[in-house]
């Protein structure tokens, strides 16, 4: 069963999720974890590309677009295609995916602007009907 984990920010600021999916990727990745990345839109994908290359000066984490890496360690996806992944979902789309169940892991970013904090709390009530295991992780700091 998917085990879907939400993580909680103590910020409004949306682009706090982009900074935190980018050090969760990381540590995943060090782990040995193939990771795709589920971004709401083009311009999403492309910030969150950029932020990938620079969030943490000495250190790299390999990553591409969905369509050119299909089997890259790290990925970022739009759409309803994940490709071969099936390990580590980091959803930063406002709706859960159709394909979610496929994924051993799900990671749900949230920060305290009204909009995603509304859409978190549906996707909450869709994994609690849909059985899966839930825990939320609420950080005190960034």
């Amino acid at each position: 069963m998917t085990q879907v984990d939400f993580y909680i920010l103590p910020s409004a600021d949306p682009m706090a999720r982009l900074d935190f999916a980018c050090k969760l990727t990381e540590k995943a990745w060090r782990l040995g974890h193939r990771i795709y990345l589920h971004c709401s839109d083009a311009a999403q994908r492309e910030e969150l590309d950029a932020r990938l290359w620079r969030f943490k000066g000495e250190s790299f984490v390999p990553h591409g677009p969905a369509e050119s890496e299909p089997e890259g360690s790290v990925v970022l996806g739009l759409g309803d295609d994940p490709g071969t992944h099936q390990d580590l979902l980091v959803n930063l789309d406002k709706r859960v995916p159709p394909f979610a169940s496929r994924f051993t892991r799900i990671a749900e970013v949230v920060v305290e602007d009204p909009a995603i904090r509304q859409a978190a709390r549906e996707s909450f009530r869709f994994y609690r009907e849909q059985g899966y295991p839930l825990q939320d992780h609420r950080l005190q700091r960034l």
